[in-house]
């Protein structure tokens, strides 16, 4: 009798499930898949994946007949494909491709191929599904191949050619974005291509055909293990010099912001005295930009998180930190108007943003030069968006550029005959609408800027009060 209760994310899976047991996160084995685990356990296969940091590690707790209990590495915050930016889902997609290429070397072969199996975590991306390994069959074809493509070349390709919102598929195709679709949006040359037309056009063909086999008519393809190996090995070459010709507003951001060098000292100097004195173990800047306020912290954090809804801005930002070799930053993409929501059966199987960052709880948000964002190009009130960041953070360090900031003057010329609407864009309206929410700590006006920073401290209200 199964007395845990399975984790909504992983009750697909015969071979075992996740569940959750005093905060941390634990997993189930099942009978089915003990042969398979043990020979990844005793052959060594497990250990130098965990070794190379590929794979999440985990420590085996408990083992009776009937069930094998392992906890893995706890990874505080968990982000999904839609949030990652172009380089680190290709990087996802590399990692897997790594693995299955091990994987046969070995005598094993993945099962399972999905994007969510992969988060990123300590700078890099890392395999989190310790139960997608199975024993390889003589010739028989990699079973999870068509999932390889539907969650990470179909993406990565329609990305490529149309822009990385594409990456943002994920969130409607939990299953994986469907090869007749990836087909039809790529341009007719990519059938030229013998690897895009092999993997996507004509593999679109084949499902079509496969569809119609009502009677189950249609033979098992074979296929041999080099042949395997060269599909993956020409699928990683491929990936790999993919690129993403996108322009975008924010990617270079801070190469023509409007402050002077004494403004962004300031802010800087503001920012960490204000850090150094709540001293958090977690934060996250929402509109991070490409992390550069939160590298200058000089406070030793445990973690950070940086979003942003700039992909290159957050590409970027993720290129630094490879480059940095840095271990406790998290970039990912976010918009705040419409952030990540709950999806799946029941809309269980992935969590929302606002979910997962609620039970992370950072112990400090930094909100820098986003506010006129939100209330100008998202028409959100003051009194809303001080409710978002009241639901996760007990303090908030806030930037407000005044109506004469020239950001926020372009942002209202962009409204033309609708700016008088927008008088409500005032500092004062501002602190009113944070002062039901927030206790003002403390407010510093940046020198030769028109912007004010603020420390908020959240008020001693359970949330269902602040509606």
């Amino acid at each position: 009798m199964q007395l845990k209760t399975a984790h909504s994310s992983s009750f697909r899976d015969p071979s075992g499930y996740i569940f959750i047991e005093n905060n941390s996160i634990k997993r189930v084995i099942n009978p089915v898949y003990f042969n398979q685990y043990d020979a990844l356990k005793t052959s060594g296969f497990f250990d130098n994946l965990i070794k190379n940091k590929l794979l999440i590690s985990h420590k085996e707790i408990s083992r009776t007949a009937n069930e094998i209990i392992i906890k893995p590495e706890q990874i505080p915050f968990i982000t999904y494909p839609y949030e990652w930016s172009f380089n680190m889902y290709k990087e996802a997609a590399l990692l897997t491709l790594k693995l299955q290429k091990y994987s046969l070397e070995h005598g094993f072969s993945l099962k399972d191929a999905s994007a969510f199996n992969v988060t990123f975590y300590k700078g890099k991306a890392v395999f989190i599904d310790t139960l997608s390994f199975d024993f390889y069959t003589e010739n028989e074809p990699w079973r999870a191949y068509k999932q390889f493509i539907t969650h990470f070349l179909g993406p990565l390709l329609l990305a490529s050619y149309h822009g990385a919102h594409q990456l943002k598929l994920l969130r409607n195709f939990i299953d994986g974005v469907p090869v007749k679709m990836v087909s039809t949006m790529l341009p007719s040359k990519t059938k030229l291509s013998p690897l895009l037309y092999t993997n996507i056009h004509l593999l679109a063909k084949l499902e079509d055909k496969h569809s119609e086999d009502y009677e189950g008519k249609t033979k098992t393809a074979s296929l041999s293990k080099k042949g395997q190996l060269n599909i993956v090995k020409s699928l990683y070459e491929f990936i790999k010099k993919l690129e993403l010709k996108e322009a975008s507003e924010w990617g270079n951001y801070y190469n023509k912001t409007n402050y002077t060098d004494v403004a962004f000292k300031t802010k800087d100097t503001v920012i960490n005295d204000w850090i150094s004195k709540i001293r958090p173990s977690s934060l996250i800047d929402v509109g991070g930009n490409d992390g550069t306020f939160v590298r200058q912290i000089n406070y030793d954090y445990k973690e950070a998180l940086v979003c942003d809804i700039d992909n290159n801005a957050v590409d970027f930002n993720y290129k630094t930190t490879k480059l940095n070799k840095d271990q406790k930053m998290l970039p990912f993409v976010l918009d705040v108007l419409n952030p990540s929501a709950a999806i799946g059966l029941n809309s269980t199987e992935r969590a929302s943003f606002l979910q997962r960052i609620a039970a992370y709880a950072p112990d400090v948000t930094l909100a820098l030069a986003v506010i006129h964002h939100m209330s100008l190009s998202g028409n959100v009130p003051f009194k809303e968006s001080a409710k978002f960041f009241a639901s996760f953070s007990k303090y908030l360090i806030i930037e407000f550029p005044k109506r004469n900031d020239s950001w926020v003057q372009r942002l209202l010329k962009s409204k033309a005959d609708f700016e008088d609407y927008f008088g409500f864009y005032t500092i004062e309206n501002f602190e009113t609408a944070y002062s039901e929410l927030f206790n003002i700590k403390e407010k510093i006006h940046i020198k030769d800027a028109e912007r004010t920073m603020y420390l908020l401290e959240i008020k001693n209200l359970n949330f269902e009060t602040r509606a």
